[in-house]
């Protein structure tokens, strides 16, 4: 029973409504209260979408199948059968997704190693020196303040503490291998590129909504201070 429970919840997750694109009604334009709080529901069940990969039309379904189900219609398909089928199909296009991503982030570290400055970590990571610092270089075990700016290879934005305008603190053992490796080569008062490989990021798991399974991840890091503790 649990298991079908956990089911009917994904699917609710999902969202759904019109079948054609002909018969949907047009995007809502949130004014009140009540209607902005409807639409923040439906952002927050979009990311558990992102995984799907969902086409335009492949989305109709889906909107379709939460129209039936909320509004209590009949149901067009058995919910019993196809419910395990979800969580199937969205491994495999999870899959299919992370091979993608790290084919061409491969084709981008090895364009990231070939510029003028740049050096490759024996685990794959690629490091630039931006700005050549003067101070000393942290070890593992120390914690670290830094700026930094993070993106996707298309240079989408995932974390920025130069955007927030607060640099931060962490142990520099605590954080993605990459950062761990990487930052050590660095020295206080630097500035550096840092392309990171999925494997030394976040791997097959990604971190949802904004970084996909097998990502790689550029990271342009200002070491500002070696922290005591």
């Amino acid at each position: 029973m649990r298991t079908t429970m956990l089911w009917l919840v994904t699917l609710l997750c999902l969202g759904t409504a019109p079948v054609s694109a002909s018969t949907a009604a047009p995007a809502a334009n949130p004014t009140t209260e009540d209607q902005k709080t409807f639409y923040a529901l439906g952002l927050a069940m979009s990311q558990n979408l992102g995984g799907f990969a969902l086409t335009e039309s492949e989305f109709e379904f889906v909107r379709a199948g939460l129209t039936d189900g909320t509004l209590k219609r009949p149901h067009k398909v058995d919910l019993q059968a196809y419910g395990p089928k979800i969580q199937q199909m969205k491994q495999a296009r999870l899959a299919i997704g992370s091979e993608a991503e790290k084919k061409a982030g491969a084709a981008f570290l090895s364009k990231a190693a070939a510029e003028a400055g740049a050096t490759k970590g024996e685990t794959g990571y690629v490091l630039k020196t931006i700005k050549p610092g003067t101070g000393a270089s942290p070890k593992a075990s120390d914690s670290v303040k830094v700026h930094y700016h993070g993106t996707l290879i298309d240079g989408t934005v995932f974390d920025s503490s130069v955007q927030r305008g607060e640099p931060v603190t962490f142990p520099l053992g605590d954080v993605i291998p990459c950062w761990t490796q990487g930052v050590q080569k660095m020295k206080v008062g630097g500035k550096s590129r840092l392309v990171c490989p999925s494997d030394l990021a976040y791997g097959e798991r990604g971190a949802p909504p904004q970084i996909k399974p097998g990502a790689t991840l550029i990271f342009d890091v200002e070491l500002l201070e070696i922290v005591k503790r």
